[in-house]
């Protein structure tokens, strides 16, 4: 049966819901590896086998959301909150800029003051200034008015990631408090926001969520595509022991971390297939689950990575999920390392290149 779906996708057809599903629970070796290589296949078509660098910058973790899987959620006191200084931010988009990244990310818990907006408007504007407008800056600061998005949208950010985290409101609910702060249309509406203000948008959820269903996630992935997404940010829910959720599911031993990368690979997998020519992140939650989990992304249809070059310092106090990878790796030997192991598995790398979504510019033309 898995032969003949893989058959069906190489001929250009559609799959349809129940088919997704079924290829999202596929658990045998050879027939997981007929996924991942048709997902590649699908890659190289439409992206190419270039990976692009995102450098991450971790810039505060403050919060004023709550969220219960989030180990930087506003009521966990066992985290020492930091803030960066404007010079610390530009530093490490600079020091991206002359170690040859095409782009970065500028990341923060969320806030909505207005001494925090004016902060990131001036920063965007200092590296626009001082990389000569030849860095690429995505953003991921959470739910904005469309005003402020626009605000930092003209002040040089052209990309922003906002994860739905689920698109089952049910299950949306069980992973956040009940307020205002965490409402699910609000979270949907701000898509649309960054999508009229003129952002790439990017979006994306949690596999293996408790109580998530196989017909979630095909749900989650038709949103995708129902959006007309440009770049998708996934991660596998990894528990973290200082967070509501996390004192309900237990660390995962070597087991339950091999399901969390099958599954969260054959998500990566089943989104290059739908949408084609977007941008998809191997993200850092796939290393803390291997140690060759982001290549394993690579393999299985992701084609950005997105290295930390935050100072060390602050590493320790921006864990989302326990057990985050290179937290106490500076940012040249992050660089030499991942651009080794890239190299390794028949990838290049896309230096000095923003990597801007393929499905962006198609759909501008």
């Amino acid at each position: 049966m898995i032969t003949e779906l893989i058959d069906k996708i190489d001929t250009g057809d559609e799959l349809s819901p129940s088919e997704m599903g079924q290829l999202l629970e596929v658990t045998d070796d050879e027939q997981m590896q007929l996924l991942f290589d048709c997902a590649y296949r699908i890659k190289e078509k439409y992206v190419g086998n270039v990976a692009y660098f995102r450098g991450i910058i971790e810039c505060s973790n403050i919060c004023v959301k709550d969220c219960f899987y989030c180990g930087i959620r506003k009521s966990n006191k066992n985290v020492e909150r930091f803030v960066m200084s404007e010079d610390e931010m530009i530093k490490e988009a600079l020091w991206a800029y002359e170690n040859e990244y095409g782009s970065v990310v500028i990341q923060s818990g969320e806030r909505q003051d207005i001494e925090y907006i004016e902060k990131i408007e001036r920063v965007l504007y200092a590296i626009k200034e001082k990389t000569n407008n030849e860095l690429g800056i995505t953003l991921s600061l959470g739910e904005q008015t469309e005003d402020v998005y626009k605000r930092w949208f003209d002040a040089g950010a052209h990309r922003y990631l906002l994860r739905i985290e689920t698109t089952n409101p049910t299950l949306f609910k069980q992973i956040h408090p009940n307020d205002e702060l965490h409402d699910f249309e609000t979270r949907k509406n701000c898509l649309k926001l960054l999508r009229k203000v003129g952002y790439q948008v990017g979006t994306g959820v949690m596999m293996g969520l408790p109580n998530q269903t196989t017909e979630d996630m095909v749900n989650d992935i038709l949103f995708l595509k129902e959006i007309d997404v440009d770049m998708v940010g996934m991660g596998p829910y990894i528990p973290h022991k200082d967070t509501p959720m996390g004192k309900v599911v237990a660390a995962y031993d070597n087991e339950q971390k091999r399901k969390a990368l099958e599954l969260a690979l054959r998500m990566i997998s089943l989104v290059r297939i739908t949408l084609k020519d977007v941008n998809i992140a191997a993200s850092t939650a796939l290393q803390a689950l291997k140690h060759t989990g982001r290549e394993a992304g690579l393999k299985a249809g992701a084609n950005i990575i997105m290295p930390n070059v935050t100072e060390t310092e602050y590493r320790p106090n921006y864990q989302l999920y326990d057990n985050k990878p290179c937290t106490d790796e500076n940012s040249s030997l992050c660089r030499g390392c991942l651009s080794k192991r890239i190299g390794g598995i028949g990838e290049t790398i896309g230096f000095n290149q923003w990597g801007d979504s393929p499905h962006f510019r198609n759909r501008r033309k």
